[in-house]
């Protein structure tokens, strides 16, 4: 296989399954899924979307190990492409070992790293939000936390192990359960913004930053903080704008998609967190379908050295929502995958659980049952349909665990 476009991947996601793929696919273009896992991206071949010999095992965290098996395979890439937090860094060390058009490195571990991107944030003066990071239980006690405050993994991902606490049991509590899982990895302590969430979408070419967006999330109860809903605007509030992309050209983001959240607080926008790829749980494919845009398509273009697409200037309503387990339990009713037409409106739904299944509640986004998009002509016309699916195609499931009688087939709606 010659030039073929590397696609760098931990485990399956519908952005790289479902939308980088599938455009590569249509442009004929060669295609290499480099992976860490491949027994979980098997079941892709029977649908013939992938092939077995574009699928090759390599430990992806690992640059000099894509390196290696590039090398051996005698592969010279068209481009290096990831959509996952953790191999950022990774697939931007190999792009530029072929000198190929790639985010810069550095700027994907500032961003990936939460403490490396406030400190990067505060040196460049544009914000001074508290944090501070911890190693060992004993630098909880310190006197001068801010309680209540966030506490996270300095290399985590999404909303997972991070926690709203009030106090230093709570805050210590939350510590031990984190360190018995992963020992020795730091938290980051950081302020509590209060304030609603919203996000910033962007597309940049390396020397510009397209405004693509921003969603307005609503998130659970604390002390978690899982995404329920997200409605999705064409143009950031005034002022964000600005705000934020002096943030990110402080990273050095600037290439390819990125998704930055932000609290709107009483004294403007104030940055939560950089992902520096596309956003996730199918809100990519609701944003592109309200735009009118082939996203994937802007993202491969620019990977392949090509122009960056112009972006429409306006957008359809948009909203996705999220059903979320609230307990642990046996899901016992799952409408079938289907998209629908109300009043001018498109739904999409898709459940992420089958009858039968045993759901043990994690209180972060792997809690997600199923997930509905809808796009419509304007937002009065769009949420009475929205509100009229979310109670129709609601997932139904129990917490009595001995009642294993309920028969999964006649169950499925």
């Amino acid at each position: 296989m010659q030039n073929p476009f590397v696609i760098v991947a931990h485990v399956p996601t519908d952005s790289v399954i479902k939308g980088f793929i599938p455009e590569l696919k249509r442009r004929n273009q060669p295609l290499l899924l480099v992976t860490d896992q491949p027994e979980r991206h098997q079941c892709y071949l029977e649908s013939g979307l992938i092939k077995a010999e574009e699928i090759v095992a390599a430990d992806v965290f690992n640059p000099i190990a894509i390196l290696n098996v590039l090398t051996q395979y005698q592969i010279n890439p068209a481009a290096v492409l990831t959509n996952s937090d953790h191999l950022q860094t990774a697939a931007a060390m190999v792009a530029a070992f072929y000198g190929l058009p790639a985010k810069d490195w550095q700027a994907c571990y500032r961003a990936k790293n939460k403490l490396v991107m406030r400190q990067t944030i505060q040196d460049a003066g544009l914000d001074n939000v508290w944090f501070r990071p911890v190693y060992q239980r004993e630098e909880l006690q310190a006197s001068d936390i801010p309680f209540p405050c966030i506490v996270k993994p300095v290399e985590g991902v999404a909303s997972e192990n991070v926690a709203l606490v009030s106090n230093v049991q709570e805050l210590q509590q939350h510590a031990d359960r984190f360190w018995q899982k992963v020992p020795g990895q730091p938290l980051l302590l950081e302020e509590y913004l209060e304030g609603s969430l919203h996000t910033l979408e962007t597309l940049g070419d390396g020397q510009q930053i397209q405004v693509m967006g921003s969603f307005e999330t609503f998130l659970s109860e604390p002390p978690c903080f899982i995404e329920l809903e997200q409605r999705f605007s064409r143009e950031p509030a005034r002022g964000v704008s600005e705000v934020l992309l002096a943030q990110l050209k402080a990273l050095g983001v600037g290439f390819g998609t990125c998704h930055t959240e932000f609290v709107m607080t009483d004294k403007g926008p104030r940055l939560i967190e950089v992902n520096y790829r596309n956003i996730g749980d199918q809100s990519d494919f609701l944003m592109a379908q309200a735009l009118g845009f082939n996203l994937f398509g802007a993202v491969i273009d620019l990977y392949m050295g090509h122009a960056a697409a112009e972006l429409p200037s306006g957008s359809q309503s948009a909203y996705i929502y999220c059903q979320v387990a609230e307990q642990s339990g046996i899901i016992h009713q799952v409408p079938v995958a289907q998209q629908l037409e109300k009043e001018g409106c498109q739904i999409s739904f898709e459940p992420l659980c089958k009858a039968g299944d045993f759901h043990q509640q994690d209180f972060s986004n792997r809690d997600y049952l199923s997930i509905l998009r809808a796009t419509g002509p304007s937002e009065q016309i769009l949420m009475p349909v929205v509100q009229h699916f979310i109670q129709e195609l609601k997932i139904q499931f129990t917490t009595d665990l001995s009642d294993t009688a309920l028969n999964a087939e006649e169950a499925v709606a």
